[in-house]
């Protein structure tokens, strides 16, 4: 059974006291491998490596840089069938969700390496003669990334595409449940020529990697995707120590249809937005509000449309819709539509775990949910769709706006001055009007207020892993 190592200092190993964790294959609970465990000996000797590929890695030009990156990508795509596969198995999406998401990684690892080649500093002449003023861009230095696993290769190349495209080296950290497709990401790179020593990579027990690494002195930027309470403890220990993070947390996104709005298509066509990667995905549509006079037509055909989603084995081809990642999501399904039931909610579809093998959980709408039910207020990360009604729009943008999340939220009108309108009071990073856009490689992605700040992607995706220097020359 396959064993994923450790990558320190330009070659692959086991962690120094031997110790391993199983996978678990999401839709079978099958242990399908293993991963060896870092000891803080382990994470040590990965940031020494390092420090020491950060000087080895600002060397090379950032054409040669640029060359580098956008040859990782090009492995990714050769490599793509055998990667998706991995990642089916361990993460429990559909085959056809996971290709994509290889694909969507190379993309983001050729933007990067696009980027890199147009790093560029400024002159500034002085105000005495003789005295130029340089404004350098240097990399921050060694930076800690912290990966999920609801998209382990695609974010996991989001952070990697911005820091090494600025010439940063790194010790990353992938999620425990999905290693297998991490490595190969780690592997594309360092075969398409990123120096060994630049591109470290740790698994094993999350508390202690994280405050091991932030405490590092070596340390000098943190990066991190994940929930926003978890986010919350890594920026504080950040903060002590004083080192910048970007942090890409969760999100609670409202989805607001109008009374002009065109329900029939926008059901069947939010279902598939809702239910991709069985809505373990922070930007997923979650709150939905119908205006009254279209409320009850949207109800019925999205319930339709729900309730033929084919669940099961993200390898079977006719699977739409797959497993949650582990038994804890499980339960924290169950909780939300228990606590939502018992403040008055009525269940339409779904609501239970199907089977008894595998963490599937079946396509869930609620109807009637109070404003005070659970689920209106934390992140969902899974198949649950509460559906409300609204009367008015500034109603419905102050229900949008209540809660502390502001990673995306959708809209859908054809009314244009609604359009500009809404779009100006919505708090969120994100806004899709008339659309659920995805998160494609040249645009900016970064969550206000609980969702995070910083940002990844876009011309913005390499500036968070630079400084800017002032040297005064005479």
């Amino acid at each position: 059974m396959k064993t994923y190592q450790l990558h320190i200092e330009g070659r692959w190993t086991d962690g120094a006291d031997g110790v391993t964790e199983a996978v678990i294959n999401p839709a079978t609970e099958e242990v399908i491998a293993h991963f060896c465990h870092a000891t803080s000996a382990d994470i040590e000797r990965a940031v020494a490596s390092a420090k020491q590929g950060l000087e080895e890695w600002k060397a090379v030009p950032q054409w040669e840089k640029g060359a580098i990156l956008v040859r990782a990508a090009g492995l990714l795509r050769e490599r793509k069938q055998q990667i998706a596969e991995i990642l089916t198995e361990e993460q429990g999406k559909p085959l056809a969700e996971s290709l994509g998401e290889i694909e969507r990684a190379a993309d983001f690892i050729e933007w990067g390496g696009e980027e890199a080649r147009r790093v560029a500093g400024r002159l500034i002449h002085g105000r005495d003669q003789g005295n130029t003023i340089e404004i350098r861009k240097v990399p921050v230095g060694v930076v800690a990334a912290f990966a999920p696993w609801n998209f382990p290769v695609v974010l996991t190349a989001k952070k990697l595409a911005g820091l090494l495209g600025a010439g940063c080296s790194c010790v990353v950290k992938p999620a425990e449940e999905t290693p297998g497709s991490a490595v190969e990401l780690v592997r594309a790179l360092l075969d398409a020529g990123v120096p060994g020593n630049a591109l470290n990579m740790v698994l094993g027990k999350p508390a202690e990697i994280s405050s091991t690494l932030i405490a590092h002195p070596a340390i000098r930027k943190i990066t991190f995707t994940g929930s926003s309470p978890v986010g919350k403890l890594l920026a504080a220990k950040a903060g002590e120590v004083m080192k910048p993070v970007t942090m890409e947390l969760g999100g609670h996104s409202p989805v607001i249809i109008f009374d002009d709005a065109d329900v029939e298509s926008l059901a069947k066509s939010l279902v598939a937005k809702k239910f991709f990667n069985a809505g373990q995905v922070c930007v997923s549509p979650t709150r939905f509000f119908v205006h009254e006079s279209q409320y009850e037509k949207f109800v019925a055909i999205f319930c339709e449309h729900a309730k033929a989603l084919t669940v099961g084995n993200g390898a079977d081809s006719a699977t739409q819709m797959g497993p949650l990642a582990n038994e804890r999501r499980l339960q924290a399904m169950e909780h939300l539509v228990e606590d939502a039931v018992a403040k008055g909610a009525r269940l339409e579809v779904g609501g239970k775990r199907i089977g008894d093998k595998g963490f599937f959980f079946a396509p869930t709408v609620l109807t009637n949910v109070s404003l005070d039910a659970d689920l209106m207020n934390t992140e969902i990360f899974g198949p649950l769709v509460p559906i409300l009604p609204f009367s008015s729009e500034e109603e419905v943008v102050n229900i949008a706006n209540s809660v502390d999340y502001g990673l995306a939220a959708y809209f859908f009108t054809n009314d244009v001055a609604r359009r500009r309108r809404v779009s100006e009071r919505l708090y969120a990073g994100t806004i899709g009007v008339n659309d659920v856009p995805a998160h494609i490689a040249e645009v900016p992605l970064g969550g206000w207020g609980d969702s995070g700040y910083g940002v990844e992607g876009g011309i913005e995706a390499l500036e968070s892993y630079m400084k800017s220097q002032y040297v005064s020359l005479r």
